[in-house]
């Protein structure tokens, strides 16, 4: 047998499964560590220069129901009181309310350039007539927009368009215009005209309060998803249920409203409620809004606001005329 002058060694290289983390063989002493020294930077400022101030909160964070609340609280005040007050006064506001409310409508629709200043003068006009006049007064000057706006648009220098301008500009002052000058035509009724918007006012409001509760509670079937999403059969009932009883526990103090003309005043409201909230509901969500303002804070803009009562005062005051004078 020959041996094998240099033999096959059978010891591999060792991995580095047993070397340390950093590589080192076994047994080797790791590298002496140099003593951590925190860097500290110290900056100056200048005697001049003006030092930011402790900012002390004296008014406390709110959660979104109590602000609500505390916004809603003087608007309220301001209802009683022009309410309370009626004749010129009540139509004065009712005019600032109603250019609000014009101007909310304006900026939604601002791309497509609606013709502003006959449009304010006309709803000013719409109230102003109300006050002084009755419904065909109102449909007079209603029908003067018409030639003011062809005067407004003929002289614009691209008429690119305008047909959309034009009717932007009639469907606002149609808006705000019917309901406003309607409140006034309600108010200005003989002997009970205050009673009687108050009692469509907590109509409208008590029912949009249960029609909220309900769909909460119970909501579960949706009515109108391609409007508003949040609307439910169940919202839309407890709604009607709380505007006819809110108006018909109002004619139970007011001798001069006979319970079943309340009951059935108090049913219309419940009815035509809730198509103004989804007019306006259809109407922002095709301009891509989400609230018309911030007059109301929480609570958005004025339309927002007044998107029932817009429609409920123009049923309220007719019901009323017919069943009650």
């Amino acid at each position: 047998m020959v041996e094998d002058p240099d033999p096959p060694s059978f010891e591999f290289r060792r991995g580095r499964s047993e070397r340390d983390p950093e590589g080192r063989p076994p047994g080797a002493e790791p590298p002496e560590e140099e003593p951590f020294e925190p860097e500290i930077t110290v900056t100056r400022v200048a005697d001049d220069e003006p030092r930011p101030k402790r900012r002390l909160k004296f008014i406390p964070e709110m959660s979104e129901t109590t602000a609500r609340v505390v916004v809603a609280i003087p608007w309220v005040i301001f209802a009683i009181a022009i309410v309370s007050a009626g004749g010129a006064v009540f139509a004065a506001a009712l005019i600032v309310l109603a250019i609000l409310g014009l101007r909310e409508f304006f900026l939604m629709s601002q791309p497509e350039q609606p013709i502003m200043l006959p449009a304010y003068a006309v709803v000013a006009g719409m109230v102003v007539a109300a006050h002084y006049g009755n419904a065909f007064q109102i449909l007079l000057v209603f029908a003067a927009l018409f030639p003011l706006v062809f005067a407004f648009a003929a002289a614009r220098r691209s008429h690119e368009a305008i047909t959309i301008s034009i009717a932007f500009t009639i469907l606002g002052v149609a808006w705000m215009g019917i309901g406003f000058s309607h409140a006034v035509l309600l108010r200005d009724l003989p002997t009970h005209g205050g009673a009687l918007l108050i009692d469509v006012l907590v109509a409208t409001f008590l029912g949009d309060t249960a029609a909220y509760a309900a769909g909460r509670l119970f909501g579960s079937r949706k009515i109108t998803p391609r409007i508003s999403p949040n609307k439910t059969l169940e919202g839309a009932i407890g709604g009607f249920i709380g505007a006819t009883l809110g108006f018909w526990f109002a004619g139970l103090y007011q001798d001069w409203l006979p319970g079943i003309d309340a009951l059935l005043i108090g049913m219309a409201i419940g009815v035509v409620a809730p198509i103004g909230d989804l007019f306006a509901s259809m109407i922002k969500r095709d301009l891509g809004v989400k609230d018309t303002g911030r007059l109301f804070g929480p609570h958005g803009g004025l339309i927002d606001r007044l998107d029932a009562v817009l429609f409920t005062v123009v049923a309220g005051y007719y019901l009323s005329v017919a069943f009650i004078y």
